[in-house]
């Protein structure tokens, strides 16, 4: 089975494919994995020449197998290609999932290196702890096509390459040809809605304005014969949706609501339904944020992004269930116009919010999408937002806070970041907490002080979510990165991904 991923650096996508037998084909280029006890991992299908060969390498020292290191070898005694990548595994009693997806990043990376316009992955056949040889596959190619991913559609001047065009994971005889197939088609799906997840974030906020969302959102649905609808201000307003409205109020754009539904379960099936905060740049609003990396509230979108690109998937993928994807998109600046602190308004609710802090937003925007999300009649909500950076600090950028009502939805989202190697921690939901919330004008402040603050904003949502079962993802910290690696994550596409086909019992 051949499947196509989209690199941007390309005009044609790179296929994947899968390969159930040895070297035998050609190949550009073979890689294979190198425990750290200079133990070839899997030599399946090599002739005796080439592991001759190969054990003459590994007795030199020329490659120890430590995890992240690569050797390059040509002209490889009968071996039917140009080139043989060996990649370091690390040792073979640690080697797990997460030693596993490094080494098939780092396998990808050097492919990009080498030339090669072909190459055949042997990673895929390595055995990993606990898990099948469909997960390898599927995390392999959702692995690659990350890697290969590029955003540079704004600068001039391209790099004029050779490129990778087919990438083949080849598999052993524990699996069969539809599963592995299966597992290829939804790692190239995942990868996918991270791209697009990843492209959405990264683009400058005079580009991805709330409009510029709702079209990609319409594109989506035309793409795949969704049905999509975007309110606008005035519809809004006729809601009473004043507390997401008033967050846009400082911007000259118009703010938006986009509702995406995916129908593929039964007529009378609930929605799962996923909000995704879509603020296209965080000022702060009056309590102007300092301006020192500022440019990096252009990420503040990522939530939405990443409903959007779990969206995508779960329709390449055309998954049996009904899905809802739900994003409020405004942009919070500072004008004449703009909210004040002290200012108080009336959400979808009916329940009245002191704005204490402008730059406490994304759950003012949030908390309506939360209560229109009730007329879906859900089978669950799970929201997902870059809310606070109090989640940073707590965390850091390896794991997604993860807060919930329902200790069940929960484990679900647990174990599918788990599996993803997409991780979250769950944090307290305590009532205890809902106290820093008091306000002596309104019925709640937006915030709750410095103490807890990931905790309280989690507080300040869960009182417009006692209708339904849900759950809310803090992002702050593993929506993207800084520094030389600036960029959006993608996370947590995979993670839902993975909890979306878990329901729907397609994940072996």
């Amino acid at each position: 089975m051949i499947i196509g991923v989209f690199d941007p650096e390309q005009e044609k996508p790179v296929e994947f494919s899968i390969k159930r037998q040895g070297p035998a084909e050609h190949s550009g280029c073979f890689v294979v994995g190198i425990f750290e006890s200079r133990k070839l991992a899997d030599g399946h299908g090599f002739g005796e020449a080439t592991r001759r060969f190969l054990q003459e390498i590994l007795a030199t020292g020329d490659m120890d197998g430590k995890a992240g290191t690569t050797l390059l070898l040509r002209n490889v005694p009968s071996l039917p290609g140009e080139r043989l990548l060996l990649v370091g595994l690390g040792k073979e009693k640690e080697f797990r999932e997460k030693e596993y997806g490094a080494a098939v990043r780092t396998a990808i990376k050097a492919l990009r290196d080498t030339g090669a316009s072909d190459a055949t992955i042997h990673l895929t056949r390595i055995a990993v702890k606990k898990r099948s040889a469909a997960w390898r596959i599927r995390q392999a190619a959702a692995v690659a096509s990350e890697t290969l991913y590029r955003f540079d559609q704004f600068k001039s001047k391209k790099e004029d390459k050779r490129r990778l065009t087919r990438l083949a994971f080849s598999i052993d005889d524990k699996i069969k040809d539809a599963q592995a197939a299966q597992a290829l088609a939804q790692g190239r799906a995942i990868g996918e809605g991270i791209a697009l997840a990843r492209t959405l974030g990264n683009l400058p906020g005079n580009v991805c304005t709330p409009a510029y969302l709702a079209d990609s959102a319409q594109k989506i649905a035309e793409e795949h014969l969704l049905e999509c609808q975007i309110l606008e201000r005035g519809e809004m307003e006729a809601l009473g949706m004043h507390s997401l409205l008033s967050v846009a109020k400082g911007s000259h754009l118009p703010p938006k609501l986009i509702i995406v539904h995916y129908r593929g379960g039964k007529a009378d099936e609930k929605p799962v339904v996923l909000v995704g905060k879509g603020i296209t740049f965080d000022t702060g609003g009056i309590s102007l944020k300092p301006g020192e990396g500022m440019d990096e509230m252009k990420f503040d979108m990522c939530g939405a992004a990443s409903v959007l690109g779990t969206l995508k998937a779960v329709a390449l993928l055309q998954l049996p269930i009904n899905l809802t994807v739900i994003v409020p998109s405004v942009e919070n600046m500072p004008g004449g116009a703009a909210s004040k602190p002290g200012d108080i308004v009336t959400s979808l609710s009916g329940q009245t919010i002191e704005i204490l802090n402008t730059d406490a937003e994304g759950r003012l925007i949030l908390c309506d999408a939360l209560t229109f999300a009730e007329r879906f009649h859900p089978q669950t909500v799970v929201d997902v937002a870059t809310l606070t950076g109090a989640c940073v600090i707590a965390l850091g950028n390896v794991a997604t806070g993860l807060f919930a009502n329902d200790d069940a939805l929960a484990a679900e989202l647990l174990e599918a970041g788990a599996t993803a190697g997409d991780r979250a921690w769950q944090l307290p939901l305590w009532d205890d907490y809902q106290e820093q919330l008091k306000s002596n004008f309104a019925d709640m402040a937006n915030i709750g002080g410095r103490p807890a603050g990931s905790v309280t904003a989690a507080c300040f949502l869960s009182r417009f979510a006692k209708k339904f079962s849900w759950a809310h993802l803090d992002i702050a910290g593993t929506a993207w990165k800084s520094g030389a690696e600036k960029g959006a994550t993608g996370r947590p596409v995979s993670l839902l991904v993975h909890f979306l086909l878990e329901r729907t019992g397609k994940l072996h």
